[in-house]
């Protein structure tokens, strides 16, 4: 057996349960604006969009009640997998320029243009606006959160290969266990929401669900390529569990909502 680090413990995680487009709207979210000359009047309004082929840009604006002492405004986009879609801030304009979707100049609703792909995942995106002022303070001034529909088909995701090492133990001391499973998703791996297993202890019907992680942290979670669809954990047992075969059952979820086939591994501790 390979040598791990740190682990969850079974007993104190989950074993333990069982033995024992576009008007304004008002913003969403304001950080701090007592010092600022400055206040959100309004943010783009759409709640959701759909990728069409041929239409797949949504506009993005902020109304400010004056700009009198602002230098810039812009924002960053985050997924529903947290990743930031921007490489470079996202700078809104108040110059009357359709390119960037800005239709009066000096009307202080600063505004751009964003490509969302076919290929970024399905699910709740926030778009964070930031407003730096004169003086080079840069605040966050407002949050936009909306659903995004990336136009694929949805297909559940597929999951493989699981693997609980050892699952044949005596327990004379505290004991490391690997586990894993690989994950497949038509969509794209960026798809996958949520891996876990459910463990469900000796007579169960009920099982508390662990996460597994596929981030290349080999330390922690035992996990050796991060994004490669291999999801990992380390857990741990000892004296105090018991004894008996054990069910560990691996699923997968997707941000649509949809649930991979299951895997049923047994584990047997005496």
């Amino acid at each position: 057996m390979r040598k791990y680090f740190s682990a969850l413990s079974i007993g104190m995680a989950f074993l333990i349960l069982a033995i024992l487009s576009g008007c304004d709207k008002d913003f969403e979210e304001i950080i701090d604006v007592s010092t600022t000359s400055y206040q959100v009047t309004g943010t783009s309004s759409f709640s959701s969009f759909r990728y069409v082929v041929g239409d797949s840009v949504i506009t993005i604006f902020l109304n400010l009640n004056s700009s009198s002492n602002i230098s810039s405004v812009f924002c960053d986009i985050i997924a529903s997998d947290g990743k930031k879609l921007n490489n470079n801030p996202v700078f809104l304009l108040d110059n009357g320029n359709a390119a960037n979707g800005d239709q009066t100049a000096g009307d202080n609703r600063f505004t751009n243009r964003f490509p969302l792909s076919q290929q970024n995942p399905i699910g709740a995106y926030r778009i964070n606006f930031y407003v730096t002022n004169r003086a080079g303070t840069t605040k966050l001034a407002a949050v936009q959160q909306f659903t995004y529909d990336n136009g694929q088909t949805n297909v559940a995701p597929v999951i493989f290969n699981a693997i609980v090492d050892p699952d044949s133990i005596v327990v004379t001391d505290t004991i490391l266990i690997q586990t894993s499973v690989q994950v497949d998703d038509s969509n794209g791996l960026n798809d996958v929401e949520f891996v876990y297993f459910s463990v469900f202890n000796p007579g169960s019907t009920g099982g508390a669900q662990v996460s597994l992680f596929d981030d290349g942290n080999t330390q922690q979670n035992g996990d050796l390529i991060a994004g490669d669809g291999i999801f990992s954990r380390i857990i741990s047992v000892n004296q105090n569990n018991e004894k008996g075969t054990y069910r560990f059952q691996f699923q997968a979820r997707d941000r649509g909502g949809l649930l991979s086939n299951t895997i049923d591994y047994f584990v047997l501790i005496q």
